[in-house]
């Protein structure tokens, strides 16, 4: 197997997912998916009357590696597998957005404050016509939080764009009371699922 041949291409935009796989020695190529709604995204992330949070991840996570890996194909690229990531923070069995300003961070915030929740993270691998997956399911409590600490968290701007508005990797980790689960499942790839995944495509990670 050449070099080339070890390479992975990461449907993802996420800093977090690229350094998760820089973490565990994966080399890999950036492959961009089209996310704008107004633009015609590749995969449609709305989620299915009545879909459970666990289906709605792997669903997304499939989709965006099998679009991946068309896309591979059709541009006439090396068939290396495609993975992507998908999360959800839940919440009573509510999926918890992302959220799109400080407002709502702090709305979202005063709900998880003193509480337990999940974050569901599916993982998928595609080359040509193969899809595999994997889930991952963590609980995550976040401790009794003041009015104050979470409009300074939510002015900081760092929960902008974060499934459940926080980053455990970052400042929120102060918040964060304990984890029972993949720590890196939370940030938003396990890394055990995701290098058993690899090794199923030939890739080895040690």
């Amino acid at each position: 197997m050449t070099a080339a041949d070890k390479r992975i291409y990461l449907a993802s935009r996420s800093p977090r997912r690229r350094e998760l796989l820089k973490q565990i020695g994966v080399a890999f190529e950036i492959l961009l998916l089209r996310e704008d709604v107004r633009r015609g995204a590749d995969v449609d992330e709305t989620p299915l009357p009545g879909e459970r949070p666990q289906d709605y991840v792997l669903r997304i996570a499939c989709s965006k590696a099998s679009t991946g890996a068309r896309q591979v194909a059709s541009r006439g690229l090396p068939p290396n597998p495609v993975l992507a990531a998908d999360t959800a923070v839940v919440l009573g069995g509510e999926i918890i957005g992302k959220p799109e300003d400080a407002g709502r961070a702090v709305r979202i915030l005063k709900r998880l404050s003193g509480r337990q929740h999940e974050v569901v993270t599916a993982v998928a691998v595609a080359r040509r016509d193969q899809v595999e997956s994997r889930l991952s399911v963590s609980v995550v409590e976040i401790g009794d939080l003041t009015e104050a600490e979470i409009r300074r968290y939510a002015a900081c701007g760092e929960p902008l764009d974060k499934a459940g508005a926080y980053a455990v990797q970052g400042r929120a980790g102060a918040f964060v009371r304990e984890i029972r689960g993949s720590y890196s499942g939370v940030v938003g790839l396990p890394l055990y699922e995701t290098a058993e995944l690899l090794r199923r495509f030939g890739i080895a990670i040690i």
